[in-house]
């Protein structure tokens, strides 16, 4: 027990610095002058060479070899089973190739980010191939002669493989697909038009933020290209963005990030600083921003509420109902941005760049073919050509920070989500009445009991089972869609 405890303490101090380089890109996308990315740069690669070297170091190995994990309770072996994979993980990649990419990825960020602005893909694709080339080095190095894209993954989802998601994708195409082009063949609802100032639209957004349960004792709201969450336990943050003409961007932005941050605040305080101590895998993180931003946050009764909200924040604009105005907030569009989409299509903006992304780390596309592949399958998906970058290829930051791996856990948190949601109405059957008035609190209690409090304890798909009492499957989220939609559109 005293090597366990000595381990203990020594991952705690790893673990606040790594708070503290996530802080460092928190700042970056949120306060940081512009002409600091250089100087951003070199300080990101030298916190990750003290996090590669502490990872690695040689009294980690000492204590991992002389504990017993069978004389620990279920807390202490969960802790083990993530040092020790984290610490067998970066054995194999050299702290020069992690200090690098570190370095690559912070500067990437900010030429994306002017390449988007100028829509000048050009501008980008040379810090992108670096991006890909070190994330292809990095995913041989994991993969020890297995499939490149499974060992990146694993970053994000672990357990889980490309082999998999496919299954899973092609299971949902088909219906999403056949719903899709029901629904487009229907009459579309009102769409919400108008101007909405940014200073009433940040107002409201607090005002959401709290309804779900955000603390802002232990977070804050920013602006950002790219809306995210940054950091765990006491420190949360949080970030949207403000489009005049269209407030939806801004607040549904605000309670899906909202839900990554609750997700993070709900974790039990007693595991604060330990590798359990924050969200399992970015698949469960993403199962608790959609349930957040959807199943609760677009749901008939909740836009009730904002309906009021927002006629107190903007006088008459336009919509005279609340059915009207649920409508209007779950509208299929023919559209270009994931972040934008509806529920229905969401998901298909997810597949095109799992495929995408599985190709670059092959080999079998190359950086500078990349927006042509984008466009025509952009095209082939959803029948309309991509009109500009920003639009297209330069619209997601993810690429540019090399998380590659990451994006199909969005679609699979869209699983999960409806896995709980199915769960969580058989146990709250009052649900619709408390978010007629605005109150979350029963559902949010009840993700933080059944999922968020346990943190990294458990796998993510047995967090998943643990949690709805069903191994993660389709199916309800499948048929929640298709019941929402048909309704909603009288199909």
């Amino acid at each position: 027990m005293n090597d366990f405890n000595a381990l203990m303490m020594f991952q705690k101090e790893t673990e606040a610095l790594a708070q503290v380089a996530g802080r460092l890109g928190w700042d970056q996308e949120t306060m940081m002058p512009r002409a600091a990315a250089p100087q951003r740069g070199e300080e990101m690669a030298a916190m990750e060479n003290m996090l590669h070297a502490r990872r690695i170091d040689p009294r980690v190995g000492e204590w991992l070899a002389t504990i017993n994990d069978a004389d620990l309770d279920l807390v202490g072996q969960s802790q083990m089973r993530h040092i020790r994979k984290s610490y067998a993980r970066t054995q194999k990649v050299p702290a020069a190739l992690a200090a690098e990419l570190a370095k690559v990825t912070s500067l990437a960020q900010g030429q994306w980010a002017e390449a988007r602005a100028n829509e000048d893909t050009k501008a980008f694709l040379p810090i992108l191939q670096d991006v890909v080339r070190l994330r292809r080095e990095e995913a041989q190095a994991l993969a020890e002669g297995g499939d490149l894209y499974d060992a990146l993954l694993d970053d994000y989802e672990p357990d889980m493989t490309a082999a998999k998601l496919a299954e899973m994708f092609n299971t949902m195409r088909p219906r999403l697909v056949t719903l899709r082009a029901a629904v487009l063949d229907a009459p579309a609802p009102q769409a919400l038009t108008g101007h909405f100032p940014e200073a009433a639209q940040l107002a409201l957004s607090d005002k959401l933020a709290a309804a779900f349960g955000y603390d802002f004792d232990h977070g804050r709201i920013d602006k950002a290209v790219h809306p995210f969450s940054s950091g765990s336990g006491l420190d949360v943050r949080i970030t949207t963005r403000v489009s005049e003409d269209d407030p939806f961007n801004c607040f549904y932005s605000t309670i899906h990030e909202v839900g990554h941050a609750c997700y993070e605040q709900g974790i039990d305080n007693a595991y604060l600083l330990t590798p359990i101590g924050q969200g399992v895998s970015m698949g469960v993180h993403e199962s608790q921003s959609r349930i957040y931003e959807n199943q609760l946050g677009r749901s008939r009764a909740f836009t009730g509420w904002i309906y009021g909200q927002m006629r107190d924040a903007f006088g008459d604009f336009g919509i005279a109902s609340e059915d009207a105005f649920y409508a209007a907030v779950n509208r299929v569009n023919r559209g270009y941005i994931r972040t934008e989409a509806d529920e229905i299509q969401y998901n298909l903006h997810v597949m095109l760049r799992f495929d995408l992304e599985r190709a670059l780390m092959a080999g079998d596309l190359e950086v500078n073919d990349l927006e042509t592949a984008w466009n025509d399958r952009f095209l082939a998906d959803f029948g309309y050509a991509v009109d500009k970058p920003s639009n297209g290829v330069l619209q997601d930051v993810h690429w540019s920070v090399g998380l590659f791996g990451y994006f199909p856990t969005y679609a699979l948190g869209n699983l999960y989500a409806g896995c709980l949601h199915e769960a969580l109405r058989t146990d709250i059957p009052q649900l619709d009445e408390q978010l007629r008035a605005g109150s979350t609190s029963n559902a949010t209690s009840w993700l933080r009991e059944n999922l968020q409090q346990h943190g990294g304890l458990r796998s993510p798909q047995e967090t998943i089972a643990h949690a709805s009492g069903m191994s993660p499957t389709p199916e309800p989220m499948l048929n929640y869609l298709e019941k929402k939609f048909q309704e909603l559109y009288d199909l």
